[in-house]
């Protein structure tokens, strides 16, 4: 039995099954992140103190541009389905999935930047940021911690770029503080801040819906794709609707990008 609309316009909505559904789905959505954007909103306004400059902005930069550029490789391949050219198809959309994968990439590595990131706040109220110079477990053991300060321009967009294709030179300054000094000191977890755990939840969130995007990407360039030879344009619908969340999903960084990293 042949379900009716899959391919076909709906008489009363003038769309298919699928586009129905994912429009519904998108609503959802919105009020899921519209929600997280609010609670940043009303977090941040209630805060005494908001941290700024602790992120990667180039690196923020360039994963904008290749989820925009991942936007309109998805609509080339969809176009081309339409056009009944299936090898061009696949190039697209086998290069939004590379630039799903390299999104996660440089996310992975903006993550793990952080772990290894340290924040100490002095009984004073000083607050200080930088890299351990010692191992963890040496820093749980010792009465000191030993933390290389992150220098007075680490937030300028300049050095964040040369920091990205450059080491820092092999002599750095190293602060000894001892333990009975500090209030408190860990990585640049969720558990550190307010704004450290509305980043990592926000985009981490984000993150997730890319990962299911390229899930079901990846299985219209494979497994999928066979729909091509028993009907193109079931195939170019189900493209369709894949590519209008994975845009939806662009969106959200495009709002996310200013919010946690220039504001």
């Amino acid at each position: 039995m042949e379900i009716p609309y899959t391919v076909t316009a709906r008489p009363d909505t003038g769309l298919y099954n699928a586009k129905v559904g994912i429009w519904l789905f998108l609503a959802s959505e919105v009020m899921l992140f519209g929600g997280l954007f609010s609670a940043y909103i009303f977090l941040r306004l209630g805060a005494s103190h908001w941290p700024h400059h602790i992120l990667n902005v180039p690196m923020g930069l360039f994963n904008t541009m290749v989820l925009i550029s991942s936007s309109i490789t998805m609509v080339l391949a969809w176009s081309s389905l339409k056009m009944r050219d299936f090898a061009k198809y696949r190039q697209w959309l086998g290069i939004t999935l590379f630039c799903g994968v390299l999104f996660l990439s440089v996310k992975s590595v903006e993550y793990k930047d952080k772990f290894h990131h340290y924040g100490v706040i002095l009984k004073n109220g000083q607050e200080i940021t930088g890299h351990l110079a010692m191992s963890e477990e040496e820093a749980m053991r010792s009465d000191v911690l030993k933390i290389k300060p992150d220098p007075e321009n680490a937030g300028d967009f300049v050095y964040q770029l040369k920091s990205i294709f450059s080491k820092p030179e092999a002599e750095e300054k190293v602060l000894e503080i001892p333990k009975n000094e500090i209030r408190w000191w860990s990585n640049f977890v969720p558990k550190y801040n307010t704004y450290l755990a509305t980043y990592f939840t926000m985009t981490g969130i984000h993150a997730l819906h890319i990962l299911g995007g390229l899930l079901v990407l990846g299985y219209f360039w494979g497994p999928g794709a066979s729909l091509y030879k028993r009907n193109p344009e079931h195939l170019a619908n189900r493209v369709e609707v894949a590519g209008l969340f994975w845009h939806f999903v662009d969106l959200v960084w495009i709002f996310l990008f200013p919010t946690l990293y220039l504001f």
